[in-house]
């Protein structure tokens, strides 16, 4: 049994309004951070950009396996590090 109309529109409202405070939600939090990121001491701006890089490292070698279920770990570090040289790569290209 499918939604009537009026069922559909509530449901896109609410999606609206949910799609709004997460957006709010996530700006208040980039805000805050930049704020942060503001006071931090030098030292402590190396580590967290190294952290940063970890953690998307880790999020794209996630992807990695869920694109290519069936590779080894070292297929998926390997296609990891094309990935970075090809980053590299266009950043040089400009």
């Amino acid at each position: 049994m499918g939604m009537n109309h009026e069922e559909h529109t509530i449901l896109e409202n609410r999606a609206d309004v949910g799609g709004a405070q997460i957006q709010r939600l996530a700006e208040e939090l980039y805000r805050e951070r930049v704020a942060e990121a503001r006071t931090m001491p030098p030292e402590e701006k190396l580590l967290a950009g190294e952290e940063l890089f970890d953690y998307a490292c880790a999020i794209t070698l996630a992807g990695i396996r869920n694109q290519f279920p069936g590779l080894s770990e070292e297929e998926c570090l390997r296609i990891l590090e094309e990935r970075l040289g090809l980053r590299e790569r266009m950043e040089r290209q400009g």
